[in-house]
Formats: C-alpha cells, structure tokens, sequence
C-alpha cells in the first residue's frame, strides 16, 4: 500500500478528520481519537494503526511489523508495519485494510455514546 492509497482509503470512513503532525505524519482521526497514522520509516511508508489483544501480540514480532514506537512503549496495543509484502515482510493491502477497518472499530467503540450519536456511529 502507498502512503496515496492509505490516505484515500482512510478517508472512506464517515466523519473520519486528517491532520499532519508529528513530523510530517498523516494521522487519521474519529471523534478526535487517533485511529491511524503513516509515517517513514527507512524511506518506506510506515503504518500504524490499534490492535486487538491478539493482534497485538501474534504481529507483533512478525518480519516487517512491531510494536509501534512511543503508542506501544506507553503500554498501548498498537501495531507498526514497516516494511512491504514485495520484502517478504509486513502485511498484504487487504490485511493491513483489516487491521484499519478493526483499528478504527475499536477507537468508535471507546467513544462517548453521545459522541457516537453525534457522529451518527451508532
């Protein structure tokens, strides 16, 4: 996936906000909650996104993936992909739209019910 396609593809989700911060990082918003990023990382696209228990743990010491940096050193489950499938390494397109797709399930889910409402998330 390219920074491109992330980009578009997390703007599928209504009510989704983008911002660039953190050093030129695109960050996916839901109600203010981050849900994913792309960064750089060795001159490849890095991405980031929130991970299940079991995510969390049977990724992340997978070739191409791991704990992202500063989320998951704050005890966060969040996962970084950081090299492509073409290396041998990371996650096809449509797993790394899964893990998206369930990442910014999660984050709804912790939302407010009213903000939910609001955002017509319910």
């Amino acid at each position: 996936m390219t920074r491109d396609e992330f980009n578009t593809y997390c703007a599928t989700y209504p009510h989704a906000t983008h911002v660039v911060q953190w050093g030129n990082s695109d960050v996916w918003k839901i109600g203010g909650k981050v849900f994913a990023l792309c960064g750089w990382a060795n001159d490849q696209p890095a991405f980031t996104f929130k991970a299940s228990d079991m995510a969390f743990n049977v990724l992340g010491d997978g070739p191409g993936i791991r704990p992202a940096p500063y989320l998951a050193s704050r005890g966060m489950k969040w996962l970084q992909v950081y090299d492509q499938p073409g290396h041998g390494y990371g996650l096809s397109d449509e797993a790394l739209r899964d893990h998206l797709r369930a990442s910014h399930d999660m984050v709804v889910a912790k939302l407010t019910k009213k903000l939910r409402t609001e955002l017509g998330l319910t």
